[in-house]
């Protein structure tokens, strides 16, 4: 049966509430494989129309979304607003327009689930002469120490604006002009799972625990956090602004010279050098 293919369509950057780790920011890129029989222009359909489609299907689902697994019996909600139980018996508070989640029917979401509830929707939008679907996601590899982080970005004109969405970021750090993979690594360690909020979005901060909260032009959103969980900025978390608080950081703690090379998910990013 014919098949086509296209790699690196697209990228899923998102957040997952998960049972053990709590908040997770992720990336993949995505891989695809459509298997049919040949139309009447002998494609299997058309690869100007390939990324269009599916592009659209990723991003009005789990693209910049909170993912949600909604058979772990730790999850509740009422209205827009839900609760969400760790295993350790921390919880997790959050509530934003139903857009800004993606529930998949599961106990714990994890990239399985996620390729298949994808092939799932994007199958609904593909022509008849399409018959499968495969769907591979691919975490970056091979660049070295990453962090998993979730934030959301009020001022942004997109999706970015949704208050839990996340990215699995590589870092690379230079001291006096040299890689340093020691520095790298303690960035990662420290920032693993971690919720990246600005001090002006802070709604609440009592008993161990930290809320955010802002209005944006999709509508109102705020979560909720134990506060070793958090990590607070003065500024926006956008990746300019975060590359230079890893360099602000790095200089608080040594009179040397350093560059940050920060991403935000697979391939790009921002870079922050001592003057």
């Amino acid at each position: 049966m014919p098949r086509l293919f296209v790699n690196n369509l697209t990228v899923i950057d998102c957040s997952i509430l998960d049972p053990k780790r709590g908040l997770i920011g992720a990336s993949w890129s995505v891989d695809v494989e459509l298997f049919g029989e040949l139309d009447k222009q002998s494609m299997v359909f058309d690869f100007s129309k390939v990324k269009k489609t599916i592009k659209h299907v990723i991003d009005n689902t789990v693209d910049h979304a909170l993912l949600v697994p909604s058979g772990y019996k730790g999850f509740s909600s009422k209205g827009a607003s839900l609760r969400f139980e760790l295993k350790s018996g921390d919880w997790i508070k959050h509530s934003s327009p139903a857009s800004a989640l993606c529930l998949i029917e599961c106990e714990r979401v994890n990239k399985k689930h996620v390729s298949a509830f994808v092939k799932e929707k994007i199958l609904e939008q593909l022509p008849n002469n399409v018959s499968e679907l495969k769907v591979t996601l691919k975490k970056e590899a091979g660049l070295g120490a990453f962090y998993t982080y979730s934030h959301g970005l009020k001022k942004h004109d997109g999706n970015c604006q949704r208050i839990a969405h996340g990215h699995r970021s590589t870092i690379h750090i230079w001291k006096n002009g040299k890689r340093n993979r020691k520095l790298e690594n303690k960035m990662a360690k420290r920032w693993k799972d971690i919720y990246l909020g600005t001090q002006e979005d802070v709604t609440s901060f009592k008993s161990g625990r930290i809320g955010f909260a802002y209005a944006s032009d999709q509508g109102d959103f705020s979560i909720e956090l134990n506060e070793t969980r958090v990590h607070l900025m003065s500024c926006d978390s956008t990746v300019e602004c975060i590359a230079e608080h890893i360099l602000e950081l790095l200089e608080a703690d040594s009179n040397a010279k350093f560059k940050v090379r920060a991403f935000e998910g697979i391939g790009k990013g921002a870079v922050a050098e001592s003057n």
